[in-house]
């Protein structure tokens, strides 16, 4: 990997939290699960950005070895509370894609301020 593929995984990781902010802020759907599938995307690809640049590898496993990469990447650097949300965001991305239950505008919403803080953390740890 090399900066230009962090920097081009960055600026992905940008428009998808753009793209679900303006689908979150439509307030127009009954389900605001493509908004979250949109945010697991750019958590993913913050994710990819941070251990690209910092250790020249991405996630090419199932999306379980990511928070690992990124621990390893990272060490005691990670803060508990930006793993925790990446784990907890990673595992919506089946249910929000495949499953049956909805995505509450509430819901979607918490997740998007939750996701604006991650963003903010992964920004500083480029």
């Amino acid at each position: 990997m090399d900066d230009d593929y962090a920097r081009g995984r960055l600026l992905q990781a940008r428009e998808f939290r753009e793209s679900a902010r303006s689908l979150v802020t439509l307030e127009a759907s009954s389900t605001y699960n493509p908004a979250i599938t949109l945010m697991v995307a750019c958590a993913i690809a913050y994710v990819d950005a941070i251990t690209a640049k910092r250790k020249g590898v991405i996630n090419k496993q199932d999306l379980a070895a990511a928070p690992r990469l990124l621990r390893e990447t990272l060490g005691n650097t990670l803060p508990d509370r930006q793993e925790k949300f990446f784990r907890r965001l990673l595992s919506r991305k089946d249910e929000v894609n495949c499953g049956a239950r909805g995505t509450s505008l509430d819901e979607a919403r918490r997740l998007l301020a939750e996701l604006d803080d991650f963003a903010e953390w992964a920004e500083s740890a480029q």
